[in-house]
């Protein structure tokens, strides 16, 4: 059964064909009187040699090729802007049907998520417009909640995103705008499409997904076979300082988080990140060092220590050096795996949201002089 996607400006009856799996395309095309075969030569055409219009896929007949494009329609977003970071991150300001639009991110070489690799070339991945959970460090979620991207709007980022960049993605964080785990059913089917031989290709353990913290579907997101990484971003390590940051822990608190947390290490062979941005005077201090220590040990998870990256709007300061090196020793000593990230795209506004945000502050302000 095809997937109902919803209409976003495009024709209501035709089904992006980037948000389709190979059994779906299958189908969908033998309802249409078309030989199973090809199917598996438009998910070539589409996933290994990239092509970006029906145009292009010869060895399908011309008519053929017509009648597809007018029901499985190749959608891109609208590339806005570009910005190169000095060391070399890239960011991409996308556009869709509807004029939402989206970030995604480019990390050459070590994201410093799981230890130094010369080759790796990470690409940040969005997936809502905006976010409903309003963690207070975020520019993503400042105006709000938009909508859920549909499962072509995830897989068109990092299609267009490579055509862009001429660089091949070999990891991918789903760690961008949004909150994945609340657009459940596009996140795993995007999944499915990232991961499989006759999609994109990139193996499970290349695939992070980040959440505030949804303990439901943490445990759901548990049940999948594959053994995709999973990163908490935790930012506190008692319910005190966290829901100060993290409103979603008044829902879901950490004694909860933590069980769910369990649950998944019970399913997966792969060990959890907690994602932890150092604030200055907000969660640095040393007995949450300690506490967070305490929590990661139980479950043999490691931590990514990230200085905050300052937000326009937001009044929280980054730790100094000597304070975040002080957290770092302390964790270390507890015997816990922990790094502290140095934050790549500082000087293009590389959080995530703070571009979006600012063109659309831009734009509202010429709009207002007209």
């Amino acid at each position: 059964m095809a997937p109902n996607y919803p209409n976003n400006g495009t024709d209501p009856y035709s089904l992006p064909l980037q948000g389709l799996s190979i059994e779906e395309l299958t189908q969908q095309l033998d309802v249409m009187g078309v030989p199973a075969y090809r199917a598996r030569q438009i998910m070539e055409w589409v996933y290994q040699k990239r092509v970006t219009a029906w145009s292009e896929m010869m060895n399908l007949p011309l008519p053929l090729r017509e009648k597809l494009a007018a029901t499985f329609p190749l959608h891109f977003p609208e590339l806005v802007t570009a910005s190169g970071s000095k060391d070399t991150t890239q960011k991409f300001l996308l556009r869709f049907s509807d004029n939402e639009m989206v970030e995604t991110v480019l990390i050459p070489a070590s994201p410093a998520l799981y230890g130094e690799e010369s080759d790796r070339r990470t690409i940040c991945v969005s997936t809502q417009v905006g976010c409903a959970y309003g963690c207070k460090f975020c520019a993503s979620g400042l105006d709000g909640f938009k909508r859920n991207l549909r499962t072509d709007e995830i897989i068109s980022q990092v299609l267009l995103v490579e055509k862009e960049s001429g660089l091949p993605i070999n990891n991918l964080v789903f760690m961008g705008m949004g909150e994945p785990l609340a657009n459940f059913e596009n996140l795993n089917r995007a999944i499915t499409i990232l991961n499989a031989p006759w999609g994109i290709g990139l193996g499970a353990r290349k695939i992070t997904v980040s959440t505030s913290g949804l303990a439901p579907r943490i445990r759901e997101f548990a049940e999948r076979p594959e053994q995709i990484r999973l990163a908490i971003s935790l930012h506190g390590a008692t319910d005190e300082v966290r829901t100060q940051i993290m409103p979603v822990n008044k829902r879901y608190p950490i004694a909860e988080l933590m069980e769910a947390c369990f649950y998944y290490t019970t399913r997966k062979k792969q060990l959890l990140t907690f994602e932890y941005i150092l604030i200055a005077g907000i969660n640095d201090q040393l007995e949450q060092a300690t506490l967070l220590a305490a929590h990661a040990k139980r479950l043999r998870a490691k931590v990514n220590l990230i200085p905050y990256n300052k937000v326009e709007g937001l009044p929280w300061e980054r730790p100094s050096q000597a304070a975040q090196q002080t957290f770092l020793r302390e964790l270390r000593r507890h015997g816990v795996a922990a790094t502290i990230r140095r934050e790549k795209g500082h000087d293009i506004d590389a959080a995530c949201g703070q571009l979006r945000r600012r063109v659309q502050v831009a734009g509202s302000q010429v709009a207002g002089r007209s």
